[in-house]
């Protein structure tokens, strides 16, 4: 990958990038390979670019399906118990612990609806939230309605 593609379309998506697989991911190695791959795939793609949509659309849904594909084959890895990350680590990720807590719930989401809450917190329009999960405007605004229900009841007392 050269410097001039890193430093020009990666580094300035860096903050999605790191969102994104930080709310996949329960350790720092694991958030280090979802976040390598997904720069590795972002480069790979970029001349498969249109221009049909905003490049930062394009690295959301580049690195939304390489953190499912990634969480997907450690699904199929047989259970380990050496490898559970202690709950300190998983939710320590931030310095601000209502931060912590927030990641902590939508990881708690299914794997659609956390992608879809975090590109909600990015303040993303409905339509291009809809574009990147490939679905409907109004299906978005549903969904993350009730994923605000859900992530209340999940920190209700949590956080004051």
């Amino acid at each position: 990958m050269s410097n001039d593609f890193y430093t020009t379309s990666i580094v300035p998506y860096a903050g999605i990038i790191i969102k994104i697989c930080r709310a996949y991911t329960d350790s720092q190695e694991d958030f280090e390979d979802f976040y390598q791959e997904a720069c590795l795939q972002i480069w790979k793609s970029r001349t498969a670019f249109q221009e049909k949509s905003k490049w930062s659309t394009w690295v959301y849904r580049i690195t939304l399906n390489v953190c499912l594909t990634l969480r997907k084959k450690q699904n199929r890895k047989p259970y380990n118990n050496d490898v559970i990350p202690e709950l300190s680590e998983q939710n320590t990720a931030f310095e601000n612990e209502h931060l912590n807590l927030l990641y902590g719930a939508i990881k708690q989401l299914s794997e659609v609806d956390r992608a879809i809450i975090l590109l909600y917190l990015e303040e993303n329009p409905y339509k291009e939230i809809a574009v990147i999960i490939g679905t409907s405007a109004n299906n978005i605004a549903v969904r993350i309605n009730r994923i605000k229900k859900q992530l209340k009841t999940l920190l209700d007392g949590k956080i004051n």
